[in-house]
């Protein structure tokens, strides 16, 4: 074995064990999870109410037999679970290694299978047996189908013929069969996806500049805003000059066109600028999740010593 890799592996050893520790005999609460019983419609009370340890602390204070603040077993696993798969991802920064490979397939399988359920339970009962079958999907998963959406429509069964057409992939012979439906869901996307483009962006961008380069606002020279519309209509005309291959850019075509990369390159490296921020959010909001929900270092929100401080009579 190579030596980074028992210098990782003990790390992580150690890690392991402080995380234990420091779990298991600590009374700060840290790797828990608490509920409150709250009062639902029937009278009766569930556990569903997430409470912090310093509401635990302080009715366990008052009152040691009291039952509205528990500890919550199936809570605390989902949040080690939670914990223990956002550092398989990132231990992916060391290099590939079993943990990651591990948290990789469950996240796989666990979308799958969460998108197969949604899949059915929102499309494939309400709009295909539903509209074959209605009175079946009100007595079984539905009762309160009603109205248009309750009427039976035949024409679906061309629908569940070409789904079952679009199964026969999965046969050992006739595979040819799944291309039909497939050149259907093809088609039948591209030109919804066109139509949809083309009153969404296309237009929409033509629409937005086509503006005024002098704006006059209740008899007002506006000189902001016109310069705002004289950008974007100069930016627009520079990029199409620049995608304009007719001529050879050189002279004043060519300086407009060079114009036209710089507008290019400004909005690609502001679009780039943005995911990076996106994704540099997600990553602030793992770590705040494991040094604040699982390990109890920060407290940002001030939660947990407002609640310790209430249930000590202090707050």
């Amino acid at each position: 074995m190579r030596r980074e890799n028992v210098f990782w592996m003990a790390l992580l050893v150690i890690g392991a064990a402080a995380l234990l520790w420091r779990s298991a005999f600590t009374t700060e609460g840290m790797g828990r999870e608490y509920v409150r019983a709250v009062p639902v419609a029937n009278g009766r009370w569930t556990q569903s109410d997430p409470a912090t340890y310093g509401e635990y602390q302080g009715a366990e204070a008052a009152l040691p037999a009291q039952t509205e603040y528990q500890f919550s077993l199936p809570r605390t696993i989902g949040l080690w679970l939670a914990a223990f798969f956002t550092l398989a991802i990132f231990s992916f920064l060391f290099g590939d290694n079993p943990f990651y490979k591990v948290a990789e397939a469950v996240l796989v399988g666990v979308s799958a299978a969460y998108w197969m359920v949604i899949g059915f339970w929102d499309v494939i009962v309400p709009n295909l047996v539903g509209k074959i079958w209605p009175a079946l999907v009100r007595a079984w998963a539905m009762p309160g189908l009603s109205g248009p959406e309750a009427e039976p429509s035949p024409s679906y069964i061309v629908v569940l013929v070409l789904s079952v057409m679009l199964l026969w992939r999965l046969a050992p012979k006739g595979g040819w069969i799944a291309r039909w439906p497939l050149a259907f869901i093809i088609g039948t996307t591209a030109g919804l996806r066109l139509i949809a483009f083309l009153h969404g962006d296309f237009l929409v961008q033509i629409r937005n500049t086509i503006l005024p380069l002098a704006v006059i606002d209740g008899g007002v020279f506006d000189p902001w805003l016109s310069l705002q519309n004289l950008l974007i209509v100069v930016g627009v005309l520079c990029c199409l000059v620049y995608f304009f291959f007719s001529f050879e850019h050189q002279g004043a075509v060519g300086a407009t066109a060079k114009a036209g990369i710089w507008v290019l390159m400004i909005t690609f490296g502001a679009a780039f600028g943005y995911t990076v921020m996106g994704r540099i959010a997600l990553l602030a909001i793992r770590l705040e999740f494991l040094l604040d929900d699982w390990l109890w270092l920060i407290d940002p929100t001030g939660r947990r010593v407002a609640a310790l401080l209430a249930g000590a009579g202090l707050g």
